[in-house]
């Protein structure tokens, strides 16, 4: 009776830790590494761009790690969802940090010729666009392409719409429609 009161208590203390030594075993695996894919609504454009809602902050060392050198936040501060020092935390990892608040309620001209300026600034680095649910971002990337890279207006759409729709919003489709017009008469 005493053996298996004994081997209870080993399988008792076996069970309390088993969870930790399985996670340092995934750890040294790589299997929970953090990286840019886990940011919220993820989306690869190409090799130089990413988009995303709003990453973490052990999502933005990632990105610092995978060798992004900027990171375009296009979130109004909100506590809800912002770090508490974006700007510093970036800067601090060797990245250049450009905030553009874009206003939820009402996008602007004005906000997206500042994108504008961004994205013609970035040369060749690696960027990482996002705000707090990559609905801001899509919009402006998916207007930015039409404008400056050749996209066509269904692709545009189609990117845009891998994340969001804008009908349901009609604030932003009234946003995007008045932009596309204002860019079919320059391509």
């Amino acid at each position: 009776m005493r053996h298996v009161f004994l081997l209870g208590c080993a399988l008792s203390v076996f069970r309390l830790f088993a969870p930790d030594v399985a996670n340092a075993a995934d750890e040294s695996n790589g299997a929970s590494a953090v990286s840019t894919e886990q940011i919220y609504n993820y989306h690869k454009v190409d090799d130089q761009f990413i988009t995303g809602g709003q990453p973490r902050e052990e999502q933005i060392k990632a990105a610092a790690a995978e060798g992004f050198r900027r990171v375009i936040n296009l979130a109004t501060i909100n506590p809800r969802y912002s770090l508490p020092d974006e700007d510093g935390l970036v800067r601090s990892l060797g990245m250049a940090y450009h905030h553009i608040p874009v206003d939820w309620e009402q996008p602007t001209d004005a906000d997206f010729a500042m994108f504008e300026r961004v994205m013609q600034s970035v040369g060749d680095d690696k960027t990482l666009i996002h705000c707090a649910a990559n609905f801001r971002v899509t919009a402006f990337y998916s207007l930015y392409a039409m404008k400056h890279l050749g996209w066509s207006q269904s692709k545009a759409e189609e990117f845009r719409a891998s994340i969001w729709k804008g009908s349901d919003f009609p604030v932003w489709e009234a946003f995007i429609q008045r932009t596309q017009v204002q860019i079919a008469p320059a391509r």
